[in-house]
């Protein structure tokens, strides 16, 4: 089963159930997708796990970043929302890496690539992020290539 078609079983379980806010940030995703697949100009255009899986990622991330803002406001009930919303957009998402395994991942990548120092930063962000790919924030990948190569 892809994952769209998980979505879609979701998002149907979601309506069943009446539950708001699984609804909300599922057809957040599935507009995503409809976005995505539009955006190619062909209707019969086929959207890829990877590609799904790069928009939640992206989705996630502005939630984080929006909880954080209305935590700082004191709207703590917006934030509940977005953090509820998080919660179900991350079960699409592959196992996060832990900050010691993103640092090993790092290293051998470092190994391969043979950089030595802050200057070989750019080869190794690339080989790294497409090596970490969706399980690895882009953040955390630099922040452990930077603190290897100093």
């Amino acid at each position: 089963m892809t994952l769209e078609e998980q979505i879609q079983q979701d998002l149907k379980a979601a309506m069943r159930a009446h539950d708001s806010a699984s609804l909300d940030a599922i057809r957040g995703v599935k507009s995503e997708i409809l976005l995505a697949k539009s955006s190619a100009g062909d209707s019969s255009h086929t959207v890829s796990d990877v590609d799904i899986i790069k928009i939640v990622q992206k989705m996630v991330k502005q939630r984080k970043e929006s909880a954080d803002i209305y935590v700082r406001q004191n709207r703590r009930d917006l934030a509940d929302v977005e953090l509820a919303q998080i919660s179900v957009l991350e079960k699409y998402l592959p196992r996060q890496m832990s900050a010691e395994e993103i640092e090993n991942a790092v290293s051998q990548v470092i190994a391969e690539t043979g950089a030595s120092s802050m200057a070989d930063l750019g080869k190794v962000m690339g080989a790294a992020t497409k090596k970490l790919a969706g399980s690895a924030d882009g953040k955390a990948i630099s922040q452990a290539a930077r603190k290897l190569l100093s």
